[in-house]
């Protein structure tokens, strides 16, 4: 519990200072990457790999 609440009060402090954008920027990039990496495999691919765990996942029918 003191650990999330110091986590926030440092939150609260970085961005009070605006310190913010520099110490969030490792996050940004890494969910840019992660974007560049999803918009690499076409629409088409992503629906047919989840037709195929949505198959392979459902309760089978008696």
């Amino acid at each position: 519990m003191l650990r999330i609440i110091a986590v926030a009060l440092l939150g609260l402090y970085l961005i009070a200072v605006g310190l913010w954008p520099p110490a969030a920027a490792p996050i940004a990039a890494a969910l840019t990457g992660a974007a560049v990496i999803v918009g690499l495999i076409p629409g088409p691919v992503w629906l047919g790999l989840g037709a195929i765990v949505w198959h392979r996942n459902r309760k089978a029918v008696a």
